[in-house]
């Protein structure tokens, strides 16, 4: 790939520095993503502006008209405090027809409200697990159709924000508790859906028209205590030391059939195309101990730091991290190539 001026934009309390040396492993962790990307981007050549935001898009603009980029890589996960705005920056982009990584913010809606991307993708013959949603100021009742166990979840947060052993519940009481706490803690409404017994699969795709469906990847608990579950926690995706402590790693999934790996990338694809992803992503599953997948969720713009599953998964694929950014890059402008000449 040629040299290309890019604008990394990042939220500004994780602007990494020049060098890793001198810090501890707690504040390497917090911004280590935005350290990859920046140092590896510029390791392959190119001319990199690392561009903090918080909540104003004015400096944005200032970046663009005045150091005119080729391409803007995407690294928001909020704007203003909510994650439910990081796709108005990415349709603020859209606006200005500046190319950038990532999904498009079609793709990042459907997405991100959990019960609009089981209801859309359900409808193309993919198992989801049954639910309901409670809204904050509702009264908590449990519909009739949903079975104990149940797990509670935030509609719209990621990172499993607001998720521990406590959300799995197995009476109304229990289910009332843990309904009020996403609505007082995290301030959203919850999702409960049917607790799927099983392993944890995430299954990554590249690719905008055409789609590239990486090796299926499994988060493994080696080491819980008696009577945990193996669910992915708040703790489990962001306390490295946890995860020491508990075993729990991530690898290829192992003793998966043939016929099940291609189920996975037939489903993979029709989940990006009806939920309208693109750019990079990463479909989450829960196979159940009888062999159905369940679809759990759509991630439209996963973590991409060098350890990351969507990573992992890639350089298992034949594909190493400088390659994975500049082809993560290609998509993003050919994308806007091809939307210019629709115009």
């Amino acid at each position: 790939m040629k040299r290309l001026r890019v604008l990394v934009i990042l939220d500004k309390d994780l602007m990494p520095p020049g060098s890793l040396k001198g810090y501890s492993e707690s504040e390497i962790y917090r911004w280590k993503t935005e350290y990859d990307v920046v140092s590896t981007l510029r390791a392959s050549g190119h001319e990199v502006h690392p561009l903090g935001v918080s909540d104003e898009l004015r400096p944005i603009r200032e970046a663009i008209e005045n150091w005119k980029p080729h391409v803007v890589f995407n690294l928001l996960v909020e704007f203003q405090g909510e994650v439910t705005h990081d796709q108005n920056v990415v349709s603020y982009l859209e606006l200005m027809r500046m190319p950038y990584t990532g999904c498009n913010p079609r793709g990042m809606v459907l997405a991100r409200e959990k019960d609009l991307s089981k209801q859309l993708v359900s409808h193309h013959r993919i198992t989801v697990p049954d639910f309901a949603v409670f809204p904050i100021g509702r009264k908590i009742r449990r519909p009739r159709r949903l079975a104990f166990p149940l797990i509670v979840k935030s509609l719209i947060e990621d990172s499993s924000w607001g998720i521990a052993q406590a959300s799995v519940v197995n009476s109304d009481e229990k289910l009332e508790e843990r309904v009020r706490f996403i609505h007082e803690s995290i301030g959203t409404a919850a999702i409960v859906e049917q607790y799927i017994d099983g392993r944890e699969l995430y299954v990554g795709v590249l690719g905008n028209e055409r789609l590239r469906v990486l090796p299926v990847w499994e988060l493994r608990f080696t080491d819980m205590p008696q009577g945990a579950l193996p669910i992915a926690t708040q703790r489990v995706k962001l306390d490295p030391k946890y995860q020491e402590s508990r075993g729990i790693v991530t690898g290829p999934a192992k003793d998966i059939a043939p016929e099940l790996r291609a189920r996975f990338v037939r489903y993979a694809k029709r989940i990006c195309r009806t939920l309208q992803l693109d750019g990079y992503c990463r479909i989450d599953f829960r196979l159940a101990e009888d062999g159905t997948p369940y679809f759990i969720e759509a991630n439209p713009i996963p973590d991409i730091a060098k350890s990351e599953e969507f990573v992992e998964a890639a350089r298992h694929d034949g594909i190493d991290y400088p390659t994975l950014l500049n082809r993560v890059l290609a998509l993003g402008i050919s994308r806007a190539r091809a939307r210019a000449a629709q115009r």
